[in-house]
């Protein structure tokens, strides 16, 4: 039997979702920029076709940031950009694999639960400057190296796409 509390329970929780999805809604902002991201695949705010978004559109999803060591320059770099467990939320990534596509189509997979597990993001920015596409830009998927010796393999070097244009959640 459902009582007057369990009913008021229920409704401010299916409330509470609608407002989640909502927010999750709103935090996408139609680009009137430049597109330079597209995610398609198994995303469930892409319901009529891939999301997209221009730089303001990634960067209004907050930045997160951290230095690390690379294999690809000679001292420590700081990494501004949007956290990849985040930006998969926000689109309503359903899968369990993150296909990567660059500008120069280098591809890599990436399991979902990396980026949950290693704070792992898309930068925009390397050392406070705006990356360009001639060096590794416009946006750079980064583990951050040093927090974890487990990441300084080339299993997460090869993770980690620069020019990234495209994603596909599988």
């Amino acid at each position: 039997m459902l009582t007057r509390r369990h009913a008021c329970l229920l409704g401010s929780a299916f409330i509470a979702g609608l407002n989640t999805h909502s927010a999750l809604a709103q935090a996408i902002t139609a680009p009137t920029g430049k597109v330079i991201l597209t995610i398609g695949g198994q995303v469930a705010n892409g319901d009529k076709g891939p999301v997209v978004f221009d730089r303001d559109g990634l960067e209004a999803l907050g930045m997160d940031s951290f230095e690390t060591m690379t294999p690809w320059y000679a001292s420590k770099v700081k990494f501004e950009g949007v956290s990849m467990a985040k930006l998969m939320r926000v689109v309503g990534a359903k899968g369990q694999k993150l296909s990567v596509s660059a500008l120069n189509d280098y591809t890599t997979e990436i399991p979902m639960e990396d980026f949950g597990k290693y704070n792992v993001i898309l930068a925009l920015k390397r050392d406070g400057q705006y990356m360009p596409v001639s060096d590794k830009g416009p946006l750079f998927i980064v583990y951050p190296f040093d927090a974890n010796p487990e990441l300084k393999t080339q299993k997460y070097y090869g993770r980690s796409a620069w020019q990234v244009a495209r994603m596909v959640v599988a």
